[in-house]
């Protein structure tokens, strides 16, 4: 297997949102999201399915490692080698990657976020930095547009969070900030024996109304010289912003599954941004 076949599969594979998305880019600009987006899975499945935190952070080291050897000419995994000749042409750098692997780090070291600041900056480092390398990706012309990547970026992630609650807490994490909890009377215990109650809806409303008027944020501050070039980071927003309202309209059902939108459901939205240039 090639390394451009390898993480052709790993994008595939995800049945992520985002890979609806990259069907509708030029084939270089695919190829190199693609990439990008394998490194992300790699990163995160170190943290999701290793359970041992001592190798989840050898792992993690290793990669740290392998991000500076292969901006220095010297890649050995397949994605790094997909990667890498790209990255100059997408001004992809090794703060980037290093920030992926930095917030992953993050999910070793706390399961718990005290406020919202606090879980902001883990969504800087697992979002909005994937958002900004993204937006270059895309073909990004304006220095405003970083902002936008970053919003929306938080956005997206406040999504999974929102969407995760139920699997995050079979792996005995909360990311929902401790203080919304006691401003809602929620109680760590109930999530994690997925105990729901009218207090626990009323929370999930929240932190949905959040993630919903962020959105709204982040298309505020996209330029319109960016728009068109943009259209893969709106399609991702109508999916994920689709997602939510599906989620509000079940109930905030999330602690005993993961509420998702079919395949064809989400390549229909796709396909509507693309076509029309509006985000649902």
């Amino acid at each position: 297997m090639t390394p451009e076949q390898y993480v052709q599969q790993k994008a595939a594979a995800s049945g992520s949102s985002f890979y609806y998305a990259f069907l509708f880019l030029p084939k270089e600009r695919r190829a190199a999201i693609t990439a990008f987006y394998a490194f992300c899975r790699e990163i995160d499945d170190v943290v999701d399915e290793v359970t041992d935190p001592g190798v989840a952070r050898t792992k993690l080291a290793w990669w740290h490692s392998e991000v500076l050897k292969s901006f220095a000419g010297q890649p050995t995994h397949p994605v790094m080698k997909a990667l890498m000749p790209l990255a100059a042409t997408y001004r992809i750098e090794p703060r980037h990657l290093q920030a992926v692997i930095d917030g992953c780090q993050m999910d070793l070291e706390q399961n718990r976020y005290l406020d919202f600041p606090g879980l902001q900056r883990y969504c800087h480092l697992v979002a909005g930095m994937v958002g900004e390398v993204a937006a270059n990706i895309f073909g990004q012309t304006q220095d405003a547009t970083t902002a936008y990547a970053h919003k929306l970026g938080l956005a997206f992630q406040l999504t999974n969070i929102i969407r995760d609650v139920g699997e995050d807490a079979m792996r005995g994490r909360i990311y929902l900030p401790v203080n919304e909890l006691q401003q809602f009377d929620v109680k760590a215990h109930e999530i994690l024996k997925r105990q729901y109650s009218d207090r626990f809806v009323a929370l999930m409303k929240f932190q949905t109304d959040r993630a919903l008027a962020l959105y709204e944020e982040a298309l505020a501050l996209l330029p319109d010289a960016d728009r068109r070039a943009q259209k893969p980071g709106l399609m991702m927003a109508s999916i994920y912003r689709t997602l939510l309202r599906e989620i509000a309209a079940d109930g905030y059902q999330v602690l005993h599954q993961r509420v998702s939108l079919t395949p064809l459901r989400k390549f229909w939205l796709a396909w509507k941004t693309q076509a029309l240039g509006r985000v649902q």
